[in-house]
């Protein structure tokens, strides 16, 4: 016959180690849940990050991090303060000056922190009663902003102006060093294809490689006026300037024709006498039989101006 005794026992033994386990583990976390209700007194320490940087001045050795002592709950210590550090962002507009240091006051920004870190200020013992930020001053220039464009016109329109900035400079403060060199900046490019009219917008400085500086403002609005083109052309005669006195001089051709480009609106306004072609005998080169002509006058509004003929013979006579 077979027994049995002992496989009972083994199998009560085994059953014994599971339930004597079981109440083990569960003290344990019990024990646990226990102390992590109970109140303690620690010291924690809050990363820093800074908002509303002044322009004016340049910032050192700013303090990365908040020290300070807490009593809470050893649940909310451990969850919070360790597994889940919070950040506390300081607003430096609401510093004072002393000298040349900036000072936020701790208890003046009570309700910041306590909503922030979600505490109660009363339970918190700041190490210290406020943060110290050194600074030196920065330098401030009014720098030129110069439009950069990428701009392309309907057939039969074009701009009667160039891309207007407002405004067209910023202040700029940084280390001399920089400053001083810096005389302009451009805008981001302004785009526009196949364009039939007139175009407005904002558009951003572009600050690449300036990350020393700081701009009181990153954009600036621009326009530029679009509108129906047409061309035309008239005959001008050539005149030669800075001839010497006595001098017999002949020129051919003796009259260009000069195309442009002028809105519908202006152009019954385009006379010929409001242009006029020039050569320089003082810029005649030795070996060469002609001289360049020029437009040294044309309307304000027209535009895209040509010559059917630039290069102007001449023969002195002696």
């Amino acid at each position: 016959m077979r027994s049995y005794g002992n496989i009972g026992g083994k199998k009560i033994k085994k059953a014994n180690v599971q339930v004597f386990g079981f109440f083990l583990i569960f003290s344990a976390i019990l024990w646990v849940l226990v102390q992590l209700s109970k109140e303690y007194n620690r010291n924690v320490e809050i990363p820093l990050t800074y908002v509303n940087m002044p322009l004016d001045k340049s910032l050192h050795d700013s303090p990365k991090s908040l020290k300070f002592n807490l009593e809470a709950k050893g649940f909310l210590l451990i969850w919070k303060y360790q597994l889940f550090k919070p950040g506390l962002t300081i607003d430096l507009s609401n510093t004072s000056e002393v000298g040349s240091q900036l000072i936020y006051n701790i208890k003046d920004n009570r309700n910041t922190i306590e909503n922030q870190l979600n505490i109660d200020f009363d339970n918190a013992n700041f190490l210290k009663d406020s943060l110290v930020f050194d600074f030196q001053p920065r330098k401030e220039k009014r720098i030129l902003v110069s439009p950069k464009t990428d701009l392309n016109y309907d057939v039969g329109f074009s701009a009667i102006e160039n891309v207007h900035l407002e405004p067209d400079s910023v202040t700029v403060s940084g280390p001399q060093n920089i400053i001083d060199t810096l005389t302009s900046i451009t805008t981001k490019s302004i785009k526009g294809d196949n364009l039939s009219k007139s175009i407005s917008g904002t558009i951003a400085i572009d600050t690449s490689n300036l990350g020393m500086l700081n701009f009181y403002r990153n954009t600036v609005d621009y326009n530029q006026k679009i509108e129906k083109f047409t061309e035309g052309n008239v005959e001008i005669s050539v005149e030669v300037i800075n001839v010497p006195r006595g001098t017999n001089l002949t020129i051919f051709p003796k009259k260009v024709v000069v195309y442009y480009q002028v809105n519908l609106k202006n152009y019954e306004y385009v006379k010929g006498e409001q242009f006029k072609i020039i050569c320089d005998f003082n810029e005649i080169q030795d070996g060469v039989g002609y001289m360049l002509a020029k437009v040294s006058k044309k309307p304000r509004y027209v535009n895209n101006v040509r010559l059917n003929e630039r290069k102007i013979q001449f023969i002195i006579k002696r």
